[in-house]
């Protein structure tokens, strides 16, 4: 007599396995190509970090130390939010300094000489961004003119819009309109000996930390994709929560009158809602889409010319956010305004994981990146280095990043840090090669 046996197939969720594996660590950051990298951007942070916290003294941790970090930074920041964006897509923008130098003295001179309230002043700028990333984005998108050559085009044009539309002087700017750049949260009548809204705001930040982690790891379970052991989630989230927590501390715990800096507060909303956006919407899909393969993209229906278009706008609209908070810092917009942003903001996005090629980038990368060049910057300045010394650290720097992206491609492996984490791995495959694949290893 025959006996029949059934099978059970198999999941279509690969289940998590149980036990430490090295190569685990790598997920902490979400795993992959560019995740993996911003794993060891992270680490390369936290020694920037320590390294001057002893060199000079214990200053850089200082809670004024902090708070002129985030101010003086801010803007950059914001900037490599669109500027991953852009070169997901395959493109660069060169222009986004000359226009926030543009709409910054529109700005300004729309308080200072047409009496504009500030509030309306802002949505000015606001319009005034969409508007020339509309122009600039018509060009790249269905003329089909090289960003590069657009947003070179837009740089001249634009400084020189600046000096002409503010006659090569600086316009001030009214104190309402400085609180955006300059401001803090504000004290509550509570007897405490720190700022309550800035451990409210870190209580929160852990709190979305813990949701965001939960709910990746539903959607990884839903797309059948791996899912990380439960203990790389835990350990993750206790580490950011106590980073965010001590972070948060520090900020409330400043001389009297600072606190955590509206413009944090603004960068904040801006990572968050952008992080959204690139990783659970449409647009999101069809930005990696059309960045990673735009011809397969096109074939399955995106329509990469919109996508283009949008990007190209979001840009010009990010940098005339930067720029209002710039100029709300400064108290003036000049016509130096500007002058370097977008070499910050590309070096920023290519030091956080983004690859020169297109189709890789996150905004938690960049902005990790971005916090890499700002830490940098503010050490030196700590240590009383010259600004052509800070200038030739940070060339190297991002020289550097993108050195390691194009040889981990020529050698065929996603990341130095996920090589790393292969090695490490009995049970993992080694990493094709091109004589592998030729040969069907």
């Amino acid at each position: 007599m025959s006996t029949m046996t059934t099978q059970t197939p198999p999941s279509t969720t690969p289940a998590p396995e149980e036990g430490f594996r090295f190569r685990d660590l790598g997920k902490m950051m979400g795993g992959g190509q560019s995740t993996s990298r911003q794993f060891g951007i992270l680490g390369s942070l936290v020694v920037i970090i320590i390294i001057f916290q002893i060199w000079t003294g214990g200053l850089t941790l200082s809670p004024g130390n902090l708070i002129n970090v985030v101010s003086q930074y801010s803007y950059i920041l914001i900037l490599a939010i669109g500027m991953v964006m852009v070169i997901i897509m395959g493109h660069i923008d060169l222009s986004v300094g000359s226009v926030a130098a543009f709409v910054g003295i529109i700005v300004a001179q729309s308080m200072a000489n047409w009496h504009f309230p500030w509030w309306a002043a802002i949505l000015l700028g606001l319009a005034l961004g969409a508007l020339v990333g509309a122009w600039q984005g018509f060009w790249v998108a269905f003329v089909r003119v090289p960003a590069f050559i657009v947003t070179l085009a837009g740089m001249l044009f634009f400084r020189g819009a600046n000096q002409w539309f503010g006659q090569s002087t600086s316009v001030a700017v009214p104190a309402d309109f400085q609180w955006i750049g300059a401001g803090y949260l504000p004290e509550l009548a509570v007897p405490l000996a720190f700022n309550v809204l800035t451990m409210v705001l870190a209580v929160l930040a852990v709190v979305w930390v813990v949701v965001f982690e939960v709910f990746l790891r539903r959607s990884q379970r839903k797309a059948g994709t791996e899912v990380a052991p439960v203990w790389v989630s835990v350990v993750k989230v206790v580490i950011l929560s106590a980073l965010i927590l001590v972070a948060g501390w520090l900020f409330a715990t400043g001389r009297p009158g600072t606190s955590f800096p509206i413009s944090g507060v603004i960068l904040l909303l801006l990572v968050i809602v952008y992080t959204f956006v690139t990783r659970n919407t449409v647009f999101g899909r069809h930005l990696y889409a059309v960045g990673g393969n735009r011809q397969a993209a096109r074939l399955s229906g995106v329509k990469d010319r919109w996508t283009d278009f949008f990007v190209m706008m979001n840009m010009s609209v990010l940098a005339s956010v930067a720029a209002m908070i710039y100029v709300a810092r400064a108290t003036a917009s000049g016509p130096q305004d500007g002058n370097g942003w977008e070499l910050d903001a590309i070096a920023a996005v290519f030091i956080g994981g983004a690859a020169v090629s297109g189709g890789i980038g996150t905004v938690i990368g960049s902005i990790i990146g971005g916090l890499v060049m700002a830490f940098l910057n503010n050490g030196m300045a700590l240590l009383g280095f010259g600004a052509d010394v800070v200038s030739m650290v940070k060339g190297l720097v991002l020289l550097l990043a993108v050195a390691v992206d194009v040889w981990n491609k020529q050698q065929g492996r996603p990341s130095l840090t996920g090589f790393i984490t292969r090695r490490f791995s009995r049970s993992e495959e080694p990493f094709p090669t091109a004589a592998g694949s030729a040969s069907g290893k």
